[in-house]
């Protein structure tokens, strides 16, 4: 067989992919409804208002009426929108009058036939489980909230509107940092955080700088408590998520610097398609890729690729670039290729001495799978993934 016949067998499709046109706006626009249909897929329903709903259920709910009355939207979006969520029809469920106590049981978790013994424990957390969430929990009523409110209403508006956009907070990956300062905003309980005060900082018992918080909640109240409380307690919820500055932009940022310099710009990640008229290349030009990061600019890094072996002695054309901040540049390059390893390119290209070169930067891929690569950076989930040439898609890590 062929290499085509192969890749043929794989369902890799070598037909040349058309550039894509998408505006950023509208790559915005397809991940927020993504966001929702997720939703509507995990809970059966489309989201919803509500002051007692979870605040991500209610800017979904918000973000899908505004995509409603955008026809633009409307047809950008028809072929994903399997649920009928744009036009209404996904929004039906049952009202919980029309429950009987099994359903109301079953909404609440429970199982009908549970045979009522109070002696057993069910779902009980750890004692550290609870100490972490009884810290949060803790909360007064805040005294001067009329000052704050303002903060968060802006604040609600950006995420609403795309200005602002959240992250995962989680434990350092190499991928982001779990830091905590004042004048941030988070997501922990379902609530927006803003951390409004920090005191001196102390010495906690492990060695570990500590400092003490004033933290103000979007439903009025407040917490005095330690700044590693308030890490952990976002580390231990699902959905804990740090809030971004309006001009911080993602993760990825096509702007050459940082706009606000809230973040520290540590490089550049960047797709490169050879010119080579190597047969293996030209045979399959649309999926070999490569993929590396770079400190400087990637004009220099490119320069004179045609007589270096690392590009396949050939001038290479700049696909994509994303620019990084606060990333630990050789740690993710290692992540990226440990995901692709079972797809690299393996050819061997004589240097100008004709001595043999292994290029280990190159990758057969699809672009779209890099697409992905890149987002499940941003969101910090790429750990958990492999890229599997059999099904040529990303899945995930069993175990």
């Amino acid at each position: 067989m062929t290499d085509d016949d192969i890749l043929a067998e794989l369902g890799v499709d070598l037909t040349p992919k058309k550039a894509r046109s998408r505006t950023p706006r509208e790559e915005r626009i397809i991940a927020g409804f993504e966001d929702i249909v997720k939703f509507r897929e995990t809970h059966g329903r489309a989201p919803q208002h509500g002051e007692g709903r979870d605040i991500f259920e209610r800017l979904y709910a918000v973000r899908l009426d505004r995509l409603r009355t955008l026809p633009e939207c409307r047809e950008l979006l028809a072929d994903m929108d399997d649920y009928g969520l744009l036009d209404g029809s996904g929004t039906d469920s049952d009202p919980v009058e029309a429950l009987d106590d099994s359903a109301l049981l079953a909404e609440l978790g429970l199982d009908a036939e549970d045979d009522g013994d109070i002696t057993r424990l069910r779902n009980v957390r750890s004692n550290a489980d609870r100490t972490a969430a009884e810290e949060i929990a803790s909360s007064k009523r805040c005294a001067d909230f009329a000052s704050f409110r303002p903060l968060f209403d802006k604040v609600q508006a950006d995420l609403e509107a795309g200005i602002r956009t959240t992250r995962p907070f989680v434990r350092d990956l190499g991928l982001s940092k779990a830091e905590i300062l004042p004048g941030e905003f988070f997501i922990v309980g379902g609530q927006i955080a803003y951390v409004a005060e920090a005191g001196e900082q102390m010495r906690a018992p492990n060695g570990e700088t500590d400092a003490r918080l004033r933290v103000i909640y979007s439903n009025g109240t407040e917490s005095d408590l330690l700044l590693r409380s308030l890490q952990r307690a976002l580390y231990k919820d699902e959905g804990g998520r740090r809030i971004t500055e309006p001009s911080a932009g993602p993760l990825f940022a096509e702007a050459p610097v940082d706009p606000d310099g809230d973040h520290l710009a540590t490089g550049t990640l960047y797709v490169l398609r050879s010119r080579s008229d190597h047969p293996r290349v030209a045979a399959h030009r649309d999926l070999v890729h490569k993929i590396g990061i770079t400190g400087g600019r990637v004009e220099t890094r490119i320069a004179g690729a045609e007589n270096d072996a690392t590009y396949l002695l050939a001038g290479v054309d700049v696909v994509a670039t994303y620019r990084l901040y606060d990333i630990d540049r050789p740690r993710l390059e290692s992540l990226i290729h440990r995901v692709l390893d079972d797809v690299r390119f393996e050819v061997v290209i004589p240097d100008r001495f004709g001595k043999p070169v292994r290029p280990r930067e190159w990758f057969l891929v699809p672009l779209p799978v890099i697409d992905e690569i890149v987002a499940r950076i941003g969101d910090g989930t790429l750990p958990d993934y492999v890229y599997d040439r059999a099904q040529a898609r990303l899945v995930r890590i069993e175990g």
